[in-house]
C-alpha cells in the first residue's frame, strides 16, 4: 500500500469529475493540486452482470415451473422446487446487481457510497470521524472474503465491486473502510484536503 499517492496530478487514464466550483488550489508535494469542491468518482464490474444472468435463469425456471407444472401429484416437491428456484434466483439478482457498479462523493462533509445504480446499499461517513486516507493500489475479493459488501472484525468493512485500486480510509474508531474505485488517488486527495488537524497533526498525514 502507498501511503503517499502522487499528488498535483491524477492516475494516468482517470479523470475525476467536479460538481460546481473548485474550492482553491492547495500546495501539495511541491505542485499546486486543485481540490474539488465536490469528488466523483466511480467503478464497474462487468463480469457480474454473467452472474445477474444466472440469477434470472433460476428465478425464470421457478416461474416456469410454476406455471407449467401439473400441481395434482407431488405437490410438496414442486412447491419446494418452485421456492427454491425463486428464492435463489432472487438472492444472486440483488447479490450482483448492487455491487456491478459502485459511486463515490466526497463533499466537504463527508464521503458517501451508493452501490448499483439504485444506489442500495448505501454508506455516508462524515468526515470528522475520518483521522486519515491511504491509497491501495490492489484490492481484491480474497482479502476481503468475497465481492460486494463485506466486514471482517480486524479490518473494517468494504465495498469491493472489482480488483484494482481503492481507498482506505482510517477511522476514529480503529476501524477502517475500503472502497474500490476508479482515480483513487484524486479520492485520497480530496479526502485529505478536507480533514480537520489533529492534536497538532497537519491534517492529511
Amino acid at each position: 500500500m502507498r501511503d503517499h499517492p502522487h499528488e498535483g496530478a491524477a492516475a494516468p487514464g482517470h479523470h475525476s469529475s467536479t460538481d460546481g466550483a473548485d474550492s482553491g488550489a492547495r500546495p501539495a508535494g511541491g505542485s499546486h493540486a486543485e481540490i474539488p469542491e465536490v469528488w466523483h468518482g466511480s467503478a464497474t464490474n462487468r463480469i457480474q452482470w454473467l452472474l445477474a444472468g444466472i440469477g434470472a435463469a433460476c428465478l425464470a425456471l421457478g416461474i416456469l415451473l410454476a406455471v407449467e407444472s401439473n400441481w395434482t401429484s407431488g405437490r410438496a416437491p414442486l412447491v419446494m422446487s418452485v421456492v427454491g428456484c425463486v428464492a435463489a434466483g432472487l438472492l444472486v439478482l440483488f447479490g450482483t446487481l448492487a455491487f456491478v457498479h459502485v459511486a463515490v462523493r466526497v463533499d466537504k462533509d463527508c464521503l458517501e457510497v451508493r452501490c448499483g445504480h439504485i444506489g442500495v446499499p448505501r454508506r455516508r461517513i462524515p468526515l470528522d470521524t475520518v483521522v486519515g486516507a491511504d491509497f491501495t493500489p490492489q484490492v481484491t475479493p480474497r482479502h476481503w472474503g468475497g465481492w460486494g459488501y463485506r466486514w471482517r472484525p480486524e479490518q473494517g468493512t468494504a465495498v469491493v465491486v472489482r480488483r484494482g485500486e481503492g481507498v482506505v480510509l482510517q477511522l476514529g474508531d480503529g476501524m477502517t473502510f475500503t472502497v474500490t474505485v476508479d482515480d483513487a488517488e484524486g479520492a485520497v486527495r480530496a479526502i485529505r484536503g478536507r480533514l480537520r488537524p489533529r492534536e497538532g497533526t497537519p491534517a492529511g498525514t
